[in-house]
């Protein structure tokens, strides 16, 4: 699986986290969460944490649900 690219983010004088993916809004956090989402970006991997956050992530079944037969034809 590619590691995940392009996420960035920004910290507010209010406390509130705003998410972005390739200069677009993903996510925007506020109180504890920001603060537990901050917590882990400083401890681990920055790309992948965002990603996780945001919901913008592969799951890792993709290439099996295009090879179903159901899905050949799209």
């Amino acid at each position: 699986m590619p590691r995940p690219t392009g996420f960035s983010y920004e910290r507010h004088t209010d406390g509130t986290v705003v998410i972005t993916h390739r200069g677009r809004v993903a996510s925007t956090l506020r109180g504890g969460r920001a603060d537990k989402f901050v917590a882990q970006v400083e401890a681990g991997d920055a790309q992948l944490v965002m990603a996780r956050w945001t919901g913008a992530y592969k799951f890792g079944n993709e290439r099996v649900a295009r090879d179903h037969p159901r899905n050949r034809g799209r």
